[in-house]
């Protein structure tokens, strides 16, 4: 893959309602729209995952790029290694890659394609349901080093063009090295959650695209968000009940406080800054951004283009220091 602009696209929340993560209903007619829109701003990647909506997002996406001429197709991106049951859609999808192969002709069928341009480890296996703060490993984990190997093997048999892992520490990434050059990985990267720093650095010293997803922090850093709305977010919407909306939001929307000033300077919206901001980490190849309409687009894609001063670094620093929000280091 050349030339992958600096930001992509997204397809988490266009999953539609129904389903463990979901961000509530979503029209496919809404969402098509959107895809192409993107790709139209000159987006030319798109990245999802079979989870999300348990296959709907990949469908969707389908259904977007096939009414596209072979030119103007965008790279796809997928994800596999969450295997959801399709009786119980409200249960925690399990983390196993021992289903991998089929997860990925499954992705294929539903994105109507022969070949995946990136496919990428969700999480490490550990046998059990998904827990965001890692969780424990059970007796049916699959190690590393064996499911690295057969996504080595999909490479080699020309079903993905390239491979990556999501999620993964900078010691899991160096353990696979040894099996098989990591192509890229999705770290979650932004101003409020910058924990991934080492598994960028890693990234950076071997030769690996980074691509980081929720540089807006699910709709945190957009500047839209209020306390209100947060309070108010439908029950079938994730982030209801998640800790980002709830506890400390106080200080991450001081954050959001400072960016507003650097976005009037360089008239961008404040999605734009805080996308730029990571895209300014050494490292970083580009990042993921989610939109549900249209007009959601056109207020990030200018940060692909978007340099941020060193003063604007330094006031963003300050905000950081100053509220103490999120992990990780205030500055690259």
């Amino acid at each position: 893959m050349k030339d992958l602009s600096k930001v992509g696209f997204g397809s988490w929340a266009i999953a539609g309602a129904g389903w463990r993560w979901s961000w509530g209903s979503q029209d496919d007619a809404d969402s098509i729209a959107t895809i192409r829109h993107v790709v139209a701003r000159g987006v030319n990647w798109i990245d999802t995952a079979a989870v999300y909506g348990y296959g709907h997002s990949e469908e969707v996406v389908g259904k977007a790029i096939a009414g596209l001429p072979s030119a103007e197709r965008p790279y796809l991106f997928t994800k596999g290694g969450l295997v959801w049951d399709p009786a119980d859609p409200g249960a925690t999808p399990r983390r196993t890659m021992a289903e991998v192969r089929r997860e990925v002709d499954d992705s294929l069928r539903r994105l109507g394609v022969d070949r995946i341009d990136l496919y990428q480890v969700h999480w490490p296996d550990t046998g059990e349901p998904l827990d965001w703060n890692g969780g424990g490993v059970s007796d049916k984990a699959i190690p590393l080093e064996e499911y690295w190997q057969v996504m080595a093997e999909l490479k080699a048999e020309g079903k993905v063009g390239a491979i990556g892992l999501s999620n993964h520490s900078a010691a899991e990434l160096e353990r696979a090295e040894r099996i098989a050059h990591v192509d890229a990985i999705q770290p979650q990267f932004s101003a409020l959650n910058r924990k991934a720093a080492p598994e960028i650095a890693w990234a950076r010293e071997h030769g690996t695209s980074v691509i980081v997803y929720s540089p807006l922090e699910s709709g945190l850093l957009t500047g839209a968000f209020t306390k209100e709305r947060a309070a108010n977010l439908p029950s079938d919407d994730w982030r209801a009940g998640h800790p980002s909306f709830t506890t400390g939001l106080d200080a991450r929307l001081r954050v959001v406080d400072a960016l507003r000033p650097i976005a009037v300077r360089h008239g961008v919206t404040v999605s734009a800054v805080a996308v730029a901001w990571t895209l300014a980490w050494p490292g970083v190849t580009g990042a993921i951004v989610g939109a549900r309409r249209t007009d959601q687009v056109d207020g990030w894609t200018p940060a692909a283009t978007l340099s941020l001063t060193s003063a604007d670094m330094d006031e963003i620093t300050q905000a950081l220091e100053q509220s103490a929000a999120g992990e990780g280091p205030t500055r690259p």
